[in-house]
This record gives C-alpha cells, structure tokens and sequence, in this order.
C-alpha cells in the first residue's frame, strides 16, 4: 500500500477569476491543466485547486450552505524566518487579504499570523525557530 501524500487541497470559492487573481499574486504558479471551472496551483510538494464553491459540496454530496463561520481547518505557510513571513504577510495583504491576526512573537518561541484569502478561508503564516526548512522547501517536523 503507498504511504498516505498530502497531494491536493481544493478550496470552494465564491468568484473563481477573483481568487486566481489573489493566489497568482502570492506567487503561486498555475498548471497548464487548468480549465474554466477549475484552477490549479502548483507548491513544492502538492496542489491547490480552487473550485466553485456550491460545485464542491455537490462533488463532495455535501450540502451546500455559502461561507459560514470558522469550519476548524487552517492551511499553513512556514517559513525559515520573521523576516520571511514579514515579507509573505505583506505579500498576501498586497494581494487582497484580510487580517485574522497579525504577525506576533507567540507563547511556543515562534512568530505566527493569520490572514483570509477573499473567501474566507484561514490561512497562517509561522516561523518556527525549533523546526528546519530543507533545502527543497519543505518543512522538518522532528
């Protein structure tokens, strides 16, 4: 059986020019496989893809129900210093973000803030000096 990956994390949006607008401006850079009802984004290690929202629920046999509170799912971006999740926060704030909560020292030793994308979706920004960032970009968990 193979490992259980992480490949793809699809968002239900509510306009899909408007958020490929926002994640192209993070600096994500789209497949060539996208079509006019989904796009997709590569990462260093997995995809994103943005859906239309009520079209997802309907694939998922979810009942639609619109962007409601917090649903207990954050998406992460770690980074190998403060000054590098400075430099993403400002980026994400360029690109239309709302803040959730800025950048602060937090209670573990790290730095961590939160922002949303323009459906609402949670997405944090964290430097955590215990853990490492390989030279592939992708993070070290011990």
């Amino acid at each position: 059986m193979t490992a259980a990956v992480l490949s793809i994390v699809t968002l239900g949006v509510d306009d899909l020019a408007r958020s490929f607008a926002f994640y192209e401006a993070l600096g994500l850079e789209r497949c060539t496989s996208s079509q006019d009802e989904i796009v997709w984004f590569r990462t260093p290690h997995s995809y994103i893809g943005l859906f239309g929202r009520d079209e997802l629920a309907q694939d998922a046999a979810i009942e639609p129900g619109g962007r409601t509170a917090f649903g207990g799912v954050t998406l992460a971006i770690n980074v190998s210093s403060e000054g590098e999740a400075d430099e993403w926060f400002e980026r994400a704030l360029a690109a239309g973000a709302d803040v959730l909560k800025r950048l602060e020292k937090t209670s573990w030793g790290g730095y961590s803030g939160y922002f949303a994308d323009p459906d609402g979706h949670a997405w944090e920004i964290a430097h955590n000096p215990s853990w490492t960032i390989g030279d592939d970009g992708r993070l070290v968990i011990p």
